[in-house]
């Protein structure tokens, strides 16, 4: 029936072109969009069962291409790519933003003493760990005892990595030693990566044709990705404090916006002042 969905939809690829950088950007707006993290578990198990019914050549009654798209993303966003698992919800990329975001905001707010900042870029590495973990590339398992040994030398190498910048931040200007935490980050997760994905740099990912069919497993191609990784992070280092940049840190307000009983007590004391500035936070 003309009515039906086509079954020659390409799912097994994202919707937009991957060879541009909008296409790339198009398709992480959907894999990581927060909302997927609220999605239930019956959500989640029905985008599974469309996209798999529709890769064995079966299509929903009535399910328009959009539908089938939306239950694609919904799919990639909670379930791993190569062995089908369905992910640690704090490891997927959907929960990068509100995780980062509260996470960060603790580093940033407790830097002053040396307990706190083992405490934080402790829980920052272990949740980057976990982050590794479930999006780490191939299918090998992985032992407990394995798991195990990389989570501790990643989180400690990171820890320590992070204390010794640190303690440079003594020596340097308030305002600089505000950006500690970013510098830390980005050091101690050169270490991290490496450790948590150190089975893919030993026994390699899986390698696919243009069609998706497996050809075998290479440590050359864990090596480029885990390097491209690395850049995005060195990327993000960068980003946080251009995002910070897009508004001044002293912002200002009128008096008139203020309580009632603080604009009494400005006129009082200030009768000449009409606005009042403040530190906005980073």
């Amino acid at each position: 029936m003309s009515g039906e969905l086509s079954l020659n939809i390409n799912i097994k690829e994202p919707r937009w072109d991957q060879g541009t950088f909008m296409g790339r950007a198009k398709h992480f707006f959907m894999v990581t969009d927060p909302r997927n993290v609220l999605l239930s578990s019956e959500t989640l198990e029905e985008a599974k069962v469309i996209v798999e019914d529709y890769r064995a050549g079966k299509a929903k009654p009535g399910l328009t291409e959009d539908e089938l798209w939306r239950a694609k993303y919904v799919y990639d966003s909670a379930f791993h790519p190569d062995t089908g698992e369905k992910m640690f919800v704090i490891g997927r990329m959907s929960a990068q933003v509100p995780m980062n975001m509260s996470i960060t905001g603790c580093m940033l707010t407790f830097y002053r003493t040396t307990p706190a900042v083992v405490f934080w870029q402790w829980v920052n590495q272990s949740f980057n760990a976990v982050v590794n973990y479930t999006n780490r590339s191939g299918d090998a398992p992985i032992t407990v005892n394995q798991l195990g040994a990389a989570y501790v030398s990643a989180t400690t190498g990171a820890v320590v990595t992070a204390l010794g910048l640190k303690s440079l931040a003594s020596r340097l200007p308030p305002i600089v030693s505000r950006f500690v935490p970013f510098a830390a980050v980005a050091a101690a997760n050169c270490i991290n990566i490496p450790f948590m994905r150190q089975r893919e740099l030993k026994y390699g990912i899986p390698v696919t044709d243009e069609n998706g069919n497996r050809l075998g497993e290479s440590a050359n191609a864990a090596k480029q990705a885990i390097v491209q990784v690395g850049l995005v992070g060195l990327c993000l280092v960068f980003a946080t404090p251009l995002c910070c940049a897009l508004f001044p840190q002293k912002s200002s307000m009128s008096v008139s916006g203020l309580e009632a009983d603080l604009q009494e007590t400005i006129r009082q004391s200030s009768p000449q002042t009409t606005t009042v500035y403040f530190n906005k936070g980073l």
